[in-house]
């Protein structure tokens, strides 16, 4: 079977290509591709998987924008961090969908329904464009709920509300959770300004990404320059840029 694989997270995308050859060697990955852009190349080379593998939100937009410049007659297994109640609909209009973190019984489950349309000569499903653009509009501003973390040999799912502060380190950008643990991540702090809610989290420098939580005190200084203080932080030299300052207290004045 020749799969194609859409998603933009590194690890969930190594995650599926793993659960994949356990369930299945025979199973080919022709690509695996990070984007709207990238994805609508692809399908106009004239390349043709048996089955898609597509996350919904990519790194530069929908997925459901794929839809709008190539027409796909494959069948699709949706790949989603958002709550059932969402997507249901997609139960009729692809072959499955699965929920973040992707579980080896689901992938299976899903594997084995899109097997049995296979099996039966049946007309695969496809996307029904009115229902994508109804549930566009449920999603069309989703900020990120969790993050696929390796650990070790593991994959661990953290929830974005259990995050205090996203940070550079060097070349590395990390976050650190209310638990006191620090994380890599495969995202710039510059990506991470766009699939996090600015309700909740604020860029104040070039090194931190900060949540209300992450504050255990401000100092304001001369010169109209504020120092915070972050819980489990030894950093004691984090400020507020100057051109930020303005926007910050707006942001904590919410």
């Amino acid at each position: 079977m020749n799969v194609l694989i859409i998603e933009d997270e590194h690890l969930t995308a190594q995650r599926i290509i793993t659960l994949l050859h356990e369930i299945n060697p025979g199973i080919r990955v022709m690509a695996v591709l990070d984007s709207v852009k990238s994805s609508v190349q692809w399908f106009l080379s004239g390349e043709k998987p048996e089955l898609v593998f597509m996350d919904i939100q990519l790194a530069d937009g929908l997925s459901f924008d794929i839809f709008e410049q190539v027409s796909i007659e494959y069948p699709v297994i949706f790949i989603t961090a958002f709550q059932e109640y969402a997507i249901k609909a997609f139960k009729v209009n692809s072959v499955d969908y699965l929920l973040k973190p992707i579980s080896k019984g689901d992938l299976q489950a899903a594997i084995q329904k899109f097997e049995n349309v296979f099996a039966r000569n049946l007309n695969p499903p496809t996307v029904d464009k009115g229902i994508l653009e109804s549930i566009r509009q449920m999603i069309s501003k989703p900020y990120k709920s969790r993050f696929m973390i390796k650990v070790g040999e593991k994959i661990k799912s953290v929830d974005v509300n259990n995050v205090l502060y996203f940070y550079s380190l060097e070349k590395g950008t990390y976050l650190h959770t209310n638990e006191h643990r620090n994380y890599a991540i495969d995202y710039t702090l510059d990506s991470l300004c766009e699939i996090l809610d600015p309700e909740i989290f604020f860029r104040i420098n070039r090194r931190y990404i900060i949540s209300h939580a992450a504050i255990s005190e401000m100092v304001s200084l001369s010169g109209s320059k504020l120092r915070v203080r972050l819980l489990h932080s030894d950093d004691p030299e984090i400020y507020i840029s100057r051109e930020r300052l303005a926007e910050f207290k707006a942001y904590l004045d919410r």
